[in-house]
């Protein structure tokens, strides 16, 4: 199936490419997301009229995620939480308890937006989590897990 990206998607292509996906994908995902419309002659002229505006929004949610970017740079989020013997969690610590300390930091942060690589945190200590802000804006923060008193 063939359709009109409506934002830059990762490994797909960049605003107003018309590119080739499983139609499963387009109709499931790109499409009721609102990244992207079917490639016919219709779409693609009310596509061309809407260029502008569509490039002035991807140009501000960049510069939006450029300027959370800096400011979560310098921060460090600290979460105590219980702990049984020998430094390890009773349960683990996941996107979302990061997510919600960095926001009760004051700066807003979605679970979507943390990425784990090795899984859910279960020990004592400090960790160097990524941050997928956008899909050009990449940063880290540094996560201290420490043992409730």
């Amino acid at each position: 199936m063939e359709i009109i990206l409506l934002e830059k998607i990762a490994n797909l292509g960049a605003l107003g490419d018309r590119v080739k996906v499983k139609p499963g994908y387009a109709r499931n995902f790109l499409i009721p997301q609102g990244k992207a419309t079917a490639a016919t002659a219709a779409n693609l002229a009310r596509f061309e009229a809407r260029r502008a505006e569509l490039e002035r929004v991807a140009a501000e949610a960049l510069a939006k995620a450029s300027a959370r970017a800096t400011q979560l740079a310098e921060l460090i989020v600290t979460l105590s939480v219980k702990t049984g013997s020998e430094g390890r969690l009773f349960g683990s610590v996941g996107a979302a308890d990061i997510a919600n300390a960095v926001s009760a930091a004051g700066i807003e942060l979605s679970k979507h937006e943390v990425r784990l690589s090795t899984g859910p945190i279960r020990q004592i200590g400090e960790y160097d989590v990524d941050l997928h802000l956008h899909s050009e804006v990449k940063t880290q923060i540094r996560v201290n897990i420490i043992a409730e008193a």
